[in-house]
């Protein structure tokens, strides 16, 4: 390392730029910023000054009209709604304001309406009360309405909500599309959309770009948006912090991420790390909570084997219970590559899928680098594979799981713009709720696609056994490779082997050549899970025939013959249907007999 870098006056120089860098953005705004371990950029702040406020409750909790802020982006602000059987309709207003209002990607959840017209759909109460995993609010069979204005893009207003929702007295709960997946769209429930803007004429920094918004506020006003050029970092209005060139400007120009590493690691303190952790979120363009050391450390008991989930060649995780938190997953990361982590959390906070694992919030401090993830109370789908958790699998929960994991897969693929690689999709990667529900976890090597015409390439990296062949003959990513790892997870379903276990034949080694080579001379019953063959039946047998050949598809050595995440999905769905199908069917003649 430099003598620069170990130099004291010109480290605290350097130190001091950066701290007036921070404090000029929070001062441009002319509002207060912070709430709890949160800050936010304008046009946001919680006090009088600020172009919106929001309101920060006393345990230190970003809220808008009484609803709890998930993620801000640079178009929307995520709200958790979750389902309350007295709320009275009325309470949306609060999320039709000057300068925010819903967007048509919600989707109001009704009681108690006495109007007959037709709302777009209506779901059991029973269905919406086991989805959202509340009692029935004593509604005694009656039906929840389920509201959609059916527009394709833009806001709600007031005026419209309010005619088309009269006569209904409660709103029981909300949900929002999170983007398609293959052929349907993806409800996240218990969650809310509220789309901001800022009134008037454009007044946007240097080297920021303008996006006129029309507004559902009467009269027919526009407002704008600011967003910094490809190559800048900032909020990108001239009244906030505006635009400076690369990450932390003159600091990465004459030191470069060596000096930024040090510079992190010798900031000790709490307060220091937990300004550095804010300023490291600037540039994702979302906003997640940001917890200290110490509350980690206490959460852990000090990061103890006892609290261990699980360990891996990049992180250790652990569980541990964070006050308004509850049972959290931290997942403490061996590497100190910042860029590696702020990529995870900013590809993180951009998914919103039901079977993608939840950011919580992070922790950037002392040399520290920690993510904190929702708890999946039912460990991974290896372990229940492996016997390590539960006593096994059944063949339907195993299909179920499958095709969300796909449907998730397949999202990332095509509902995200840039589209995101997962790269390291694997058993132990699949996380399960209570009711064994699956969820994708471990974004750590994830990265958005490139353009396929760049001919962009990049050192394979992934788990032993799940990695695409193709990737180490050519070094060239795409959609492909998670394809051929999620057939190694389909043949894992199937088999409850090892994916690469040196006590097998040579030819064996490898899961997957040994299961191609099983699969393409018809002889899958020799490597199906003895487990599932104990409710061994026609409809069994062909399933698991049908999810096999998937698997082979997927496991095609030249990737132009491996089927798109989109196609696997909805495969996967069809049989999951059809086994579910023939399970009443063969009920229905039990009863009868």
């Amino acid at each position: 390392m430099s003598s620069s870098h170990q130099n004291p006056v010109f480290f605290f120089f350097l130190l001091f730029f950066e701290l007036v860098f921070f404090c000029a953005a929070t001062r441009a705004s002319g509002c207060n910023q912070t709430c709890g371990s949160a800050t936010v950029s304008y046009p946001f702040g919680f006090s009088d000054g600020c172009g919106i406020r929001l309101n920060c409750s006393a345990a230190g909790e970003m809220q808008l009209s009484g609803h709890r802020i998930t993620v801000i982006t640079h178009e929307t602000i995520i709200l958790d709604v979750q389902p309350v059987c007295d709320r009275s309709i009325l309470a949306a207003e609060g999320l039709f304001r000057s300068h925010y209002a819903m967007t048509s990607s919600n989707t109001l959840f009704l009681r108690n309406c006495s109007s007959q017209r037709d709302f777009g759909c209506i779901i059991s109460t029973e269905k919406i009360s086991r989805r959202l995993n509340v009692t029935s609010c004593g509604l005694q069979g009656d039906d929840t309405i389920c509201y959609s204005s059916r527009k394709t893009g833009g806001f709600l207003s007031w005026e419209e909500f309010s005619e088309a929702t009269a006569g209904c007295a409660f709103m029981f709960a909300s949900a929002r599309y999170g983007g398609a997946t293959f052929s349907k769209p993806s409800l996240v429930f218990g969650e809310a959309e509220t789309g901001w803007w800022l009134n008037g004429e454009c007044r946007c920094a240097t080297n920021a770009n303008c996006k006129r918004v029309d507004t559902p506020v009467s009269g027919g006003s526009t407002g704008f948006r600011c967003s910094c050029h490809e190559g800048f970092v900032g909020d990108g209005f001239a009244d906030g912090a505006g635009c400076a060139r690369g990450v932390l400007a003159a600091v990465s120009l004459m030191l470069g991420v060596a000096f930024f590493r040090e510079y992190i690691r010798r900031l000790s303190t709490a307060s220091r790390g937990k300004q550095i952790t804010r300023r490291l979120l600037s540039q994702t363009s979302c906003t997640v909570a940001t917890f200290s050391l110490k509350n980690v450390e206490r959460a852990t008991s000090n990061f103890a084997g006892t609290s261990v989930l699980g360990t891996g060649a990049y992180s250790t995780v652990y569980v541990g219970k964070l006050s308004n938190a509850g049972l959290v997953a931290i997942k403490r990361l061996k590497h100190d590559d910042v860029d590696l982590i702020i990529n995870e959390i900013k590809l993180v906070s951009s998914v919103s899928h039901p079977n993608v694992v939840r950011l919580l919030g992070c922790c950037i401090e002392s040399g520290e680098h920690i993510l904190v993830y929702e708890f999946m109370p039912n460990g991974t789908l290896s372990q229940h594979l492996r016997r390590k958790r539960g006593d096994g699998l059944s063949w339907h929960a195993r299909v179920s799981i499958a095709a969300d994991v796909a449907t998730a897969v397949a999202y990332l693929h095509t509902a995200v713009q840039p589209p995101i690689y997962h790269r390291d999709v694997k058993s132990s990667n699949i996380l399960l709720d209570y009711d064994l529900r699956p969820k994708l976890a471990d974004f750590g090597l994830a990265t958005p696609a490139m353009v396929e015409s760049s001919n962009a390439s990049t050192v394979p990296q992934g788990t032993m056994g799940y990695v695409d062949p193709q990737c180490h003959c050519n070094f060239h990513l795409s959609d492909k490779c998670d394809v051929y790892s999620f057939g190694v997870v389909l043949v894992e379903i199937i088999t409850a082997m090892k994916v690469v276990d040196f006590g097998r034949a040579t030819s064996e080694v490898n899961l997957a050549a040994l299961a191609t080579d099983r699969i393409g001379k018809g002889m899958v019953e020799d490597i199906v899970d003895p487990f599932i063959k104990d409710d061994w039946d026609g409809r069994t047998r062909a399933s698991v025939q049908e999810v096999a050949e998937v698997a082979f598809r997927c496991l095609a050595f030249y990737r132009e013959a491996r089927p798109s995440m989109a196609e696997v999905a909805e495969e996967l769905e069809r049989i999951r249907t059809e086994d579910c199908r023939s399970a009443v069917e063969n009920a229905t003649i039990v009863l009868e007999h």
